[in-house]
């Protein structure tokens, strides 16, 4: 009697861990202790990081950890091995070839004075790519092509400069210490300023803010994007989705 019912009981496990998992399925997320993965709030996707420095390799680790496969590139990429050994499987180093070749969407995070080279070097790779910009003009560091930005605009600019790439203007707002102390706040997540001219790029852009740990607050069109620039009412603010929409209210 006691050997029927430990199998009854073990049965009963069982069929309680199929329903949950049946559930779970039918709901489309299934959590990833099941398979030993952190959760995702997207699909995972292949991303490609250009400039692994300091906020790069910041928010390349946080799309890691969320569960997106992610490349991080540099001139030199052997370099990173210490940073992508911490992160497991999901993350890989090497060129910025690889990583244009590798990804669904790439993340740019060098200084502004290198994206003339990346669109003439890349030029073709980077037609129809989905495009995360996190680049800004520094005057004192990037030179005449930062005067040139900040005379028409970041985003318009990086649109030049990359022709045919899908822009979206995101995380230039707050430094690497920021975004990794800020990133899923207990407290109440921060909100990211976002622009873009194309709606499907804009809308995996925000699942990616997401699933770094923050929320997207989509502004508008790539000139739209001149209230985050440096210096701009939007910039460096550490506030809510709520509170940043109220913002935009009271400006021109």
């Amino acid at each position: 009697m006691k050997h029927h019912n430990l199998f009854s009981h073990g049965r009963r496990i069982l069929c309680d861990i199929v329903a949950m998992v049946a559930l779970f399925l039918a709901l489309g997320t299934l959590p990833g202790a099941v398979f030993g993965q952190a959760a995702t709030g997207s699909a995972a996707m292949k991303i490609g990081i250009i400039g692994s420095g300091n906020i790069g390799s910041t928010v390349g680790t946080l799309w890691v950890k969320a569960g997106h496969q992610v490349l991080f590139s540099s001139r030199h990429p052997e370099e990173l091995k210490s940073l992508v050994d911490g992160l497991g499987p999901l993350a890989r180093a090497g060129t910025v070839s690889e990583a244009l070749s590798f990804s669904n969407v790439v993340f740019i995070g060098v200084p502004y004075s290198a994206y003339p080279q990346l669109g003439t070097d890349y030029a073709k790779e980077f037609v129809g790519k989905i495009v995360l910009d996190a680049g800004n003009a520094v005057l004192a560091r990037d030179g005449e092509i930062a005067k040139e930005a900040r005379q028409n605009g970041v985003g318009l600019t990086s649109a030049k400069l990359l022709a045919g790439a899908r822009i979206v203007r995101a995380f230039n707002t707050l430094n690497f210490r920021k975004v990794a102390s800020l990133s899923n706040r207990p407290e109440g997540r921060i909100a990211i300023p976002m622009a873009g001219n194309d709606q499907e790029a804009l809308k995996v852009a925000s699942a990616l803010v997401r699933d770094a740990g923050f929320d997207p607050v989509i502004l508008g069109s790539l000139q739209r994007s001149k209230v985050f620039e440096q210096g701009g009412p939007l910039y460096g603010q550490e506030i809510s989705a709520q509170e940043m929409r109220e913002r935009l209210k009271t400006l021109p």
